[in-house]
This record gives structure tokens, sequence and C-alpha cells, in this order.
């Protein structure tokens, strides 16, 4: 008998491992070395008023986040079979989009992880660099690659929590006007918003936390009520670390220290708050952002490989493709020695593009295929906020493009 019941119990607890690894997964993925260098630039430019555009981040990031992880979640679909099944063909070009951007992105992890690395332990960025690719390659080589991912992110996630926490406690932060102007900014940069929403929404990012909890197998109506408080943690989790990267460079900056948006901003802001601690404490959640970015973006991008070889579905396969993909970045990484301007441009304008393609898609199949969430009755509520959201998301795809333009013609 204690055999017969020890299956669904080990089920369950891999199910719940799983479920707050894609809570951390979409949660890390979103705050990258990227998020932390525009959160410092526009905290210290529009200083508390920039509380509005963290939360409007927050608030964009719940409504993507609770229809797609929904949509996904009760399809039992990846999202390019959902958008090949909608619009034949359209999967294939959302794949691609990821795929390329989310290689791209993995440059800057990687050189991320390096430059996090050089300022908590002194070591050369490009060493620092092959280290960190080292470390999140091993993950994919044992056998159990799904929880050692997910155990992984959690720890980081927590450290990532913890240390920043602690810098915004002794940078003195004015909380008071913070909370004020999150509600009532003096002034609202939607340059700024922009930004803020494509880097930290888009992209491969969208998707992350929807594949892993699809690859743990939580599909299907019967588990929408799991799948959306995990959606929510997921959320709030994120949007907890946005607050506290936010309130931590907020204080130095409201304490008068005028910090060097041209060079590492971000580490003299730590180094301002808590001296020689705070620059290690910078290095290590520095590091930490970008190598869970960097697992996250190999991850996810890899599950879109699907979409032309339906054999990469296979764990083992999977496994190596992801290994493949990180190699692949770093190598670049090690070349070029940076992540390319140039690149980075474009993947910025490919993410502000994958977003609305693939998030108005869906909610096209939520909205009229429901044979593709076999039979369930979307909310309404859910399905209008989306829609807001999708036309706000189009509006910054035609910015990006526009970016990417002008930098051409430039």
């Amino acid at each position: 008998m204690a055999t017969e019941t020890s299956a669904p119990d080990t089920t369950r607890r891999t199910r719940r491992t799983a479920l707050i690894g894609a809570i951390f997964l979409m949660a890390t993925s979103a705050i990258g070395p990227g998020f932390i260098t525009q959160t410092t630039t526009f905290t210290a430019k529009l200083g508390a008023a920039f509380a509005f555009g963290i939360l409007m981040s927050i608030v964009v990031d719940f409504v993507v986040q609770m229809n797609i992880w929904r949509i996904i979640s009760v399809s039992g679909k990846r999202a390019h079979e959902i958008a090949n099944a909608v619009v034949p063909g359209a999967g294939y070009l959302l794949a691609a989009l990821v795929i390329l951007g989310g290689l791209v992105f993995n440059i800057g992890n990687v050189a991320g992880s390096g430059l996090g690395l050089d300022a908590a332990l002194g070591l050369d960025p490009k060493i620092g660099g092959l280290l960190s690719a080292v470390v999140a390659i091993s993950i994919f080589l044992v056998k159990r690659a799904g929880m050692a991912m997910d155990r992984l992110l959690i720890v980081l996630g927590l450290v990532m929590i913890a240390l920043t926490l602690y810098v915004a406690i002794v940078s003195g932060p004015p909380v008071g006007d913070a909370l004020t102007q999150t509600v009532a900014p003096d002034h609202i940069d939607f340059a700024a918003i922009t930004t803020i929403i494509g880097g930290t929404v888009g992209g491969y990012i969208t998707y992350s936390g929807a594949h892993r909890l699809l690859d743990s197998g939580t599909t299907g109506p019967e588990h929408i009520g799991q799948v959306t408080r995990g959606a929510l943690s997921g959320i709030v989790v994120t949007g907890l670390m946005r607050f506290l990267l936010f309130l931590a460079i907020l204080g130095v900056v409201a304490g008068g220290v005028v910090l060097d948006t041209s060079g590492n901003a971000t580490a003299q802001a730590f180094r301002s708050a808590a001296g020689e601690f705070g620059q290690r404490a910078f290095g290590v959640v520095l590091w930490a952002a970008a190598i869970t970015s960097v697992v996250g973006a190999a991850y996810t991008s890899v599950s879109f490989f699907t979409a032309f070889s339906p054999r990469m579905a296979e764990p083992r396969l999977r496994s190596w493709g992801t290994v493949g993909f990180i190699a692949v970045s770093t190598a670049i990484y090690l070349i070029i020695g940076t992540a390319p301007a140039a690149l980075l441009v474009f993947a910025g304008g490919f993410n502000g593009l994958i977003l609305p393609i693939g998030f108005s898609i869906l909610l096209y199949a939520a909205w009229r295929r429901r044979e593709l969430l076999r039979g369930y009755r979307y909310p309404v509520w859910l399905l209008v906020l989306g829609v807001l959201v999708a036309g706000l998301t189009w509006y910054m795809g035609v910015v990006s493009a526009r970016t990417i333009f002008d930098y051409l013609a430039g």
C-alpha cells in the first residue's frame, strides 16, 4: 500500500517544485542585467516619480502573464503551437523571433555574469563569464535537469531579494514619497515606461514560466486554480524585486549622490549605500540576475525549437539543445568581448514585436477558438484587460520598430 501511494505523492511534490520553479523562472528572467541598468538610469533621472513606471510594468506584467499562463496551461500547447493553429505559419515566425532575440540577449546575459563576478570577486569578466556558463551548462547535464534548474532559480532568486532588501534599508529611501508618487507622480515619462515594460515583459520572458509549467505536466482546466496562484505569485516576486531595487537606488539619489549613468551606476549606488559590502553585494546580485537570465533565455528559447523539429520535445535532446544554446552565446561573447550594440538594438526591437504578435494571437485563441482550450469558458474580464494591454503593446512595437529604423538610418 505504501508503494501505491508514494507515486502520487512524488508526482505532487515534483509538480509543486516545478510550479515554484516556474514562478522564479518568470521572475528572474524579468530581472536581468538590462533591467538593473534601466532601473538605475531612470531612477537617477526621474527620482521618486519613476515609482509610477515600476507600477505600470507590474500592471502590464499581471495582465500578460495571467492570460498567457492560463491559455498555455489549459490548452496544453506551447505558444508557437497555438499560433500555428490560429494563423498557419505564425508559430514559425514567433519561434524564430524568440530564438533569435533570446540568443542575442543571452550574449548580454553572459557578459553580465562576467561583470558580476568581477565586482564580487575581482575576476576578469571573460573568465567570470566562462565560469558562469559552465555552471549554467552543468545544470542541464544532470539526469533531472528540470528539478536542478528549479532549485537553482529559487535559491538565487531569494539571494537577490535578500541582498537588495539590505541595500534598500541602509540607503534610507524616502518611502512615503515613493508610495505617493506610485499613484500620483510629479512627472510621467512614457519613453521610460515603454522601455522598462519592453525589457521586463517582452521576448522570451513572456513565455518562460508558462512553458516550464507545461513541461511539468500541469495542464488542463482542472489545474486552473493552481496555475492562477502560480502566476500571481510570480508577479508578486517580480514586483517585490523591482520595487526593492528601485528603493535601493532612490535612497542613494535622494541622499544627494550624483550617479554616473554613462558608467556602472548601479555599482556606484550600492557602494555609496553600503560601502565595500555594497560593492560585493552588487556583484552577487548582478551575477545572480545574469546567470538566472542565461538559464531562462536558453531554456525558453530551446522550447521553441519544437516548431522546427518535433524531436526536440524529448527531454534529453532539449537538455543538449540548451547546452548548445548557452555554449554558442558564450563563444560569441568571448570572441567579441561584449554584447555588440547593433545586435542588442535589434534584439530590443524584436522584444517589442514579439509581445504584441504572440499575445494577440493567444488572446484570439481564447476568444474564438474554444476547442484549443478544451472547451474552457474564458473569463471575460481577463480577456478585456488583455485586449487593452495588447493595444498598448502594439504601440510599443511601433516605437521599437522606429527605434531600429532610426538606428539603421543613423
